[in-house]
């Protein structure tokens, strides 16, 4: 039998890593929301790898309690994620997935363009994966890993943000507001390269975004984390000294 994963929030990601990974044969040891994680890691202390798939508020305070134990066993399988975060807690190589697929509640799993897997555990993602029919693609270099990243961040904040003026799809916000679109999608890149400290093509990233834009054109832009991902944009822009005017037009027009 192979090594145990344990899996921290259970929730429509979650859900899919751990039916993924029981079908690559993998047994699964979740940890749901209240659980005692510590008491968990006594219980189970060395798991083959340990995802973290909890939602984005949540992220913080769960790596602050990761025991000792599992700390060189992280996945992180998160939205809005970049180096910094898991930097803030000293962690120094997890695993990395950049998931672009959707799962929602009643709904299978819909596949935008591959995965990206990146770190030393992304042999298993990549089991689980496979044993799903999801699309992944290995990443080999942390600063692609930062480009992957970024590329999701853009992707996300720009139909989100953008959806709360505009509503629709990705398709109806290119075809029908592309000025919209590229003014928000500058404004989130600057945000980006400022708070990484790094320089990044805009045309290839821009590229990359249409890519996921057509690999679900019906897909509607606003979910229901917009407001809040433009309320913690406009946070970093305000610490980091970025000037978002679009951002902020936005975020009056929502009062």
């Amino acid at each position: 039998m192979k090594p145990a994963v344990a899996i921290i929030g259970i929730g429509e990601i979650g859900g899919v890593f751990a039916r993924g990974l029981l079908k690559a044969g993998y047994p699964v040891f979740p940890v749901n929301r209240g659980d005692d994680i510590h008491q968990a890691a006594n219980v189970f202390p060395e798991p083959a790898l340990v995802l973290v798939t909890v939602g984005e508020a949540d992220l913080h305070p769960t790596l602050d309690a990761i025991p000792a134990a599992w700390r060189d066993r992280l996945a992180l399988i998160q939205n809005e994620l970049l180096p910094a975060d898991w930097q803030a807690h000293d962690l120094a190589n997890p695993t990395v997935a950049s998931i672009w697929f959707e799962k929602k509640k009643g709904q299978d799993v819909k596949v935008l363009v591959p995965t990206p897997v990146y770190g030393p555990g992304a042999s298993i993602l990549a089991e689980a994966l496979d044993a799903l029919g999801i699309a992944w693609a290995r990443v080999s270099d942390a600063d692609r890993l930062l480009f992957e990243l970024v590329r999701k961040n853009l992707y996300i904040l720009t139909t989100n943000i953008c959806g709360l003026r505009t509503g629709g799809t990705v398709q109806e916000l290119w075809s029908d507001h592309e000025d919209l679109a590229r003014a928000v999608f500058a404004e989130i890149l600057q945000l980006e390269s400022v708070r990484t400290g790094s320089q990044f093509d805009a045309d290839a990233l821009l590229h990359a975004v249409l890519e996921a834009f057509e690999g679900d054109p019906a897909h509607k832009c606003m979910g229901r984390s917009a407001p809040a991902r433009l309320a913690r944009a406009l946070e970093g822009a305000a610490k980091y000294g970025v000037a978002v005017p679009t951002l902020e037009a936005i975020a009056r027009e929502q009062r």
